[in-house]
């Protein structure tokens, strides 16, 4: 994982933080939105969910923050919007729209590991 963040750090220059920065912002993400009653409800923000929407909630961060998430795994990454509050299961650190989890991992998966920072 150290190798693909020190080459993604030399692609793409100063959007990235150092090595240590992205490996202490990694956990667990899953997604919400599809199928799960949540889509067009309103979120904490006071916007209406919407699934295709490039967005994820957090816990504490505040609404707007943009963050740059990678799945380690393949190499994908999104750059997201915190518009809402969650993931409430212990263990999880990021709850992605369905369109930012489906393009950085299969929604098969249900849940993936990412890192992510603050851009």
């Amino acid at each position: 994982m150290l190798r693909f963040i020190l080459s993604a750090s030399l692609a793409f220059g100063a959007l990235l933080p150092s090595p240590v920065e992205a490996a202490s912002s990694c956990g667990m993400a899953s997604f919400y939105g599809h199928g799960d009653g949540y889509a067009w409800r309103t979120m904490a923000n006071g916007q209406p969910m919407n699934p295709q929407a490039l967005t994820t909630a957090h816990r504490s961060l505040p609404f707007g923050t943009r963050l740059y998430v990678v799945n380690p795994e393949n190499g994908k990454s999104v750059a997201v919007t915190v518009t809402d509050r969650g993931p409430f299961i212990p263990g999880r650190t990021l709850d992605l729209s369905y369109a930012s989890f489906s393009s950085i991992a299969p929604i098969s998966k249900g849940v993936t590991r990412v890192c992510f920072y603050e851009v």
